[in-house]
Order: C-alpha cells, then structure tokens, then sequence
C-alpha cells in the first residue's frame, strides 16, 4: 500500500502577508506545493490530502487541485478553529485555527495509510520524500515507528528575518530523543541565535539537527494526538494564542516511551518561503534546479 502525503495549507501567512501557499514560483505558475506532490508522486506516494481553510477553497480548486486530474488522487479537507472533540470548548474570541498538531488530527478521516506530513511553503527537495517513502513503506505494518527528516539548522535560515524551527536532540542511533520548538531564529553576526521562553538569547550550534515539519506516522498516530489535543484545550481554552504543535504530540510519546521517531538523513537542499523577500530566492533557485536538469520546465502536463 503506497503512503499518503499530507500537505499543512490552512497557514494565515501573517509574517508573509499573504496566502504563499497558492503563491507561483515555477516558471509555469507553480507553487512549492506542486514541487511537493511531483516529488512524492515519483518517490511512491500514492495519495495526497491538502489541509486548507474554507475561505479560499474555491480558489484552491482552480489553482491547485485542478492540476492534478489523471496526475495522482488528491483531497482537501478544512481546519477550523471550531473542530474540536465533542465535549471541549473555548474562549469565542479565538479566530485562528490551532496550529499543526491541530491540522493533522482534521485530516484522519482522509487518511487509512502510512503517511507523511509536510509544510506547503517549504521545498524540501525530492531525495527527502524518497527517504520517507522508503521508510513508511518498510513500516506500514508497524505501529509507533515513526520518522522525521533531519535539516541542518545553518542551511534552513531566511536572510529576510527570523524562523521558528524545532530544535531536536538525537542519540548514536538517529533515534529522536526531543524536539523543541523555538522562534526568533536568526544568524546574528557569527552565531545562531533564538529568544526562549525567558526572553533570554540563547546560542544554537551551526550543525544542530531541526525539524521542518517532515514527519512519517502510520494511523494509530491519530489516537494519540486527538487524546493530548483534549488535554490541552483544558489548559488552554482561554488562551487565545496557544497552539498545539506535532512537536508537542511527539514529545509527549518520546518521553512516555510509547514511539520511536528516527531521524532520517538526506542530502536535499531544503527552501523556503517565510517573508515575501525570500520569493525571488525561491524562484532562482528553483530556476537552478531545472538548469541542472532535476526537474523538467513543466512539471504537469
């Protein structure tokens, strides 16, 4: 059975100031989001499930979905700020969705697969699906044996401004043993540098292993995640700024001893949008790629 490829889209952009997830960066008129899918459909995905908001569905019908007719079977599903288990609930004022964790519980009843998780504005270069790939089709019969691609922190910074990443610790057996998502992260004359929690600036190392958001789960991940989603929406249902990361959710088991995430190397360049200035960066890159022959000028046809 070949893995399903969930792609987060549901993001407001505020940083970016805008929806970059429909936005063209291929010479064709293609978003980061194409990239993906041509990339997974050639590494062995066989099915993809786009988280969005209801708001611009119409929109992504026509400018996404559209494309991939007779390509790969592909689906979108809403993240809502009021989709929550039976029984919880929270503070009215709340407008925004609650973040990753949130957008892949949505997704459960598209997916009965193996299946990984990816941004929708993060190019994350096809040797990493096929690595994924790999992995969830050796482990579909497995359950808590999950995996994250690994990026090195210094070649996933933005010269426009500050990135959140999550910042992982792996042991001798590329094993994750915790991830942390930090914010503020910037290159500050010769270090890399976060803001914690404190307020405090806090060295990281140039080499240091951070998630992107590619992970692989097979489906007994749903249970896990929609249990502590429950628990944190007692915490935090008055806090209108709280959200629930998959970090949180893998944490969680890590610690608890209830799932193993191998970190998975490869040698793909990973990009990205985060502030409208990396765009033209975006696009020369991606420009470069086609010149080396890693792509073709058109991707569908």
């Amino acid at each position: 059975m070949k893995p399903t490829l969930l792609i987060l889209a549901a993001g407001l952009g505020n940083r970016y100031g805008g929806l970059k997830q429909l936005d063209e960066v291929g010479p064709n008129g293609e978003t980061i989001m194409d990239y993906s899918v041509y990339d997974a459909k050639r590494a062995g995905f066989g099915k993809i499930v786009f988280v969005i908001r209801k708001d611009f569905a119409a929109e992504f019908e026509k400018k996404i979905l559209s494309k991939y007719i007779n390509q790969i079977d592909a689906e979108y599903v809403f993240q809502d700020v009021n989709d929550i288990p039976e029984g919880c609930n929270f503070d009215t004022n709340r407008k925004k969705p609650w973040g990753t964790g949130h957008a892949v519980i949505v997704a459960e009843k598209a997916i009965n697969t193996p299946f990984a998780v990816v941004n929708a504005d993060d190019f994350y270069g096809y040797d990493a699906f096929c690595v994924t790939a790999e992995y969830l089709q050796n482990k579909q019969h497995s359950q808590k044996k999950y995996s994250m691609v690994g990026y090195i922190i210094n070649n996933t910074l933005s010269e426009s401004g500050s990135v959140s990443r999550g910042v992982c610790k792996v042991n001798e057996n590329n094993v994750l043993t915790n991830v942390i998502e930090r914010t503020k992260i910037e290159r500050t004359g010769e270090s890399i540098t976060y803001i914690d929690e404190n307020g405090n600036l806090v060295k990281i190392q140039d080499n240091a292993i951070v998630s992107m958001n590619f992970w692989g789960f097979t489906p007994d991940y749903f249970d896990y995640s929609k249990q502590l989603f429950i628990d944190f929406l007692k915490e935090n249902r008055s806090n209108n700024e709280a959200e629930f990361y998959i970090p949180t959710v893998v944490n969680n088991l890590i610690g608890n001893r209830q799932a193993e995430v191998k970190v998975l190397s490869t040698n793909a360049k990973w990009f990205g949008i985060t502030y409208s200035q990396d765009k033209i960066q975006t696009k020369q890159n991606i420009n470069k790629l086609i010149e080396n022959g890693e792509y073709p000028q058109k991707i569908f046809k």
